[in-house]
């Protein structure tokens, strides 16, 4: 009996020593790259996969292609796993046909066809399926999702449809809806976005695109489908025509980034919404909006670039399995951690 107690004992205290060696979980690397109003978001997995949300503008020599691409070797990322395309608008979809001259692309990820009937759109559709000829190409639908090893990559928004039922721990009524002007319907393709929500353990990220108003409704009235989110990319550079107070408010994110250009997005309105939304502790921005004033930017150690003609520095942000997550502004080398819940 005495030897089956000690050799329990050298078990237990094996185990502990084995749990102790164990290595911590990595992080996940979301870099929001400077692409002058358009939308560039690297995420890097802990297993070192990467999916790139959108790939900014055409032309400018390649301007945001070699952004992106910096911002990966940045990253130690050699090849983009998956690249996803929120919608068809050419800050958006426009720098695919650089991007894939630079960097190896596995799988490009889109809602399906081209849904706007406008001619600049239909071109930058075709150039897209040109330049993603050879490659594999993923059709989504919400409540789908990406295969990508330690976290989740779920569709909450594709093609103009939404997800049906709420997500786990969300459902809840919306107080905020009643206050809520009925938006107008949007027939381009931003209405078309395809959203998605990155989670890591307790940590979550939204971004939905360009989405509008009528559309974030569906998601957030009469009852919020989405639930509380970490980090919030505020929907379509922080523009009226989107980020309506019912779906903001009830998001409560810690923190918001702002994806506008110096003259684009980053609207007073908008930005006093998101500025003005319960629980959050700080918004960012990767432009200071030239036409918004000081009233309507935040302080300068927060905006990634402040001046009009700049050198295109980026926003990253490291977030753990428990929910707790760092911002670093790599203009000024600024950094903020936000606890774990």
């Amino acid at each position: 009996m005495r030897r089956m107690i000690g050799v329990g004992v050298f078990l237990l205290v094996w185990i502990g020593v084995l749990s102790a060696a164990k290595p911590p979980a990595k992080p996940l690397h979301i870099y929001f790259v400077d692409v002058e109003g358009g939308q560039a978001t690297l995420v890097v997995s802990p297993s070192g996969q990467s999916l790139l949300i959108d790939t900014g503008w055409p032309g400018f020599d390649g301007r945001d292609a070699g952004r992106i691409v910096a911002a990966a070797h940045a990253a130690g990322v050699k090849q983009l796993d998956y690249v996803l395309i929120t919608h068809y608008h050419r800050d958006h979809v426009g720098g695919v046909p650089q991007l894939t001259g630079q960097i190896k692309i596995g799988t490009f990820v889109d809602h399906g066809p081209n849904l706007e009937d406008s001619d600049v759109t239909r071109e930058d559709y075709a150039a897209y399926q040109k330049a993603i000829a050879g490659h594999t190409r993923l059709i989504l639908k919400p409540d789908e999702g990406l295969p990508m090893r330690g976290i989740t990559v779920q569709a909450v928004t594709a093609a103009g449809e939404h997800i049906a039922d709420p997500l786990p721990g969300a459902g809840e009524a919306n107080p905020y809806c009643g206050s809520e002007a009925e938006p107008s319907a949007d027939a381009s393709e931003n209405a078309r976005s395809l959203g998605v929500l990155v989670t890591y353990g307790r940590f979550r990220f939204l971004d939905l695109g360009d989405l509008t108003k009528k559309k974030e409704m569906e998601l957030a009235c009469p009852n919020n489908l989405i639930g509380t989110v970490d980090l919030y990319l505020t929907t379509h550079h922080g523009l009226d025509q989107s980020n309506a107070k019912a779906l903001v408010w009830a998001l409560h994110s810690r923190v918001a980034v702002m994806n506008n250009g110096a003259h684009k997005g980053g609207s007073p309105g908008a930005w006093q919404i998101v500025h003005d939304s319960p629980g959050l502790q700080d918004l960012w921005q990767l432009h200071y909006a030239m036409d918004g004033g000081t009233e309507h930017n935040v302080g300068e150690e927060r905006i990634a670039n402040v001046d009009e003609k700049c050198a295109g520095k980026y926003i990253t942000v490291t977030a753990e399995e428990d929910g707790s997550f760092t911002v670093l502004n790599e203009r000024n080398g600024l950094s903020k951690t936000y606890g774990k819940k």
